[in-house]
């Protein structure tokens, strides 16, 4: 599994970060965090507002930092 952190590396972005690997320990998931720093790559995720959280280049959210619970819930579904 791929999770992607779609942002420019503001305070923000480096929460969201930091609660997806946690969660994703957590749920014992194969993955990498691959940090999308770069407005047109992340403009091509059709997203407007950061940070944003993808995996395997789907966007499950944008515009603000979910909670833990939902970073969680958001992975969860995404490993099927």
């Amino acid at each position: 599994m791929k999770i992607q952190i779609l942002g420019t590396g503001c305070p923000k972005c480096k929460k969201l970060t930091e609660l997806a690997d946690q969660a994703a320990k957590e749920l014992s998931l194969d993955y990498v965090i691959e940090k999308v720093t770069e407005i047109p790559r992340i403009m091509e995720f059709g997203v407007m507002t950061t940070p944003a959280l993808a995996v395997d280049g789907r966007v499950l959210s944008a515009g603000h930092v979910p909670s833990y619970d939902k970073v969680k819930e958001l992975l969860e579904k995404a490993k099927g």
